[in-house]
């Protein structure tokens, strides 16, 4: 299945078409890459370019591309597609196409792509890209769009809304090892044969921190970590989830992917 995302970007057109298609202005927003380079090209011949994704800091994985082709259809509407292989034996993604359409709307352009590729690695390799490597490939996608978006309607640098993000996933994570530390903290023996604080008991009845403080710190702790798990990401941080990552029935998907045979 072709991987889609779509993003409503309150916009002028040609500000994201200049931070999409310059590459040094793409990389900065893109997730998904961590060089991109126009190639040298004889003038009318179709622009080939080299991406590369640092997959470990000694571990470098590239390929190269040709954009495909260029349209402006009616109202303003642009379409920019393009081709791409890999060649490095480490990258499961063998080769593949795709497109970026862009929609002028009233208060902004619908931004949008959509992509195929074919893995390597035989069975395993399929296998591996339907349940790992393609979901993280769209959330990559979805999470860069918004990205380009709170640059380009909130003035957030991509590395900026980066810092937002790591800090944020920091916070949360502290927030959850936290938790999980008051919890096993409460339900420890205190000594060889002797019961958790949570559960001590004293005379007849329960004592204060057994009875009244173990419980209220647990729920406390409870409360903690579902709030670090469900709370939505702060205006400032990318989040995947604020793309549309299905295409709704007026999409032109499947026809525009017909178009870009799989080299």
């Amino acid at each position: 299945m072709a991987i889609y995302v779509e993003a409503h970007l309150r916009v002028n057109l040609e500000t994201l078409w200049q931070r999409t298609q310059d590459p040094a202005q793409h990389r900065r927003w893109d997730l998904r890459f961590t060089e991109i380079d126009h190639l040298p090209c004889a003038p009318g011949e179709p622009q080939r370019f080299r991406y590369a994704t640092r997959v470990l800091p000694f571990l470098t994985v590239a390929g190269t591309g040709v954009s495909a082709g260029e349209r402006h259809r009616a109202g303003g509407e642009r379409v920019s597609a393009l081709r791409f292989a890999s060649p490095h034996p480490l990258s499961l993604l063998a080769r593949g196409s795709g497109y970026w359409r862009y929609v002028p709307v009233a208060d902004g352009v619908r931004f949008l792509t959509g992509y195929d590729y074919r893995p390597r690695w035989g069975r395993f390799g399929a296998l591996a890209d339907r349940l790992v490597f393609r979901p993280l490939m769209g959330w990559a996608t979805a999470w860069s769009f918004d990205r380009l978006r709170l640059w380009c309607e909130r003035g957030i640098s991509p590395a900026r809304s980066l810092a937002h993000a790591v800090l944020e996933l920091t916070a949360r994570a502290l927030a959850v090892a936290t938790a999980a530390t008051v919890c096993l903290w409460l339900i420890r023996p205190t000594g060889p044969g002797d019961t958790p604080p949570l559960m001590a008991m004293t005379g007849d009845g329960p004592d204060l921190l057994g009875g009244v403080v173990g419980p209220a710190i647990a729920l406390g702790a409870f409360a903690l970590a579902a709030v670090a798990l469900l709370a939505p990401p702060s205006a400032g941080t990318p989040a995947a989830r604020r793309c549309l990552r299905t295409p709704p029935a007026r999409s032109t998907v499947p026809g525009l992917l017909a178009t870009l045979e799989l080299p």
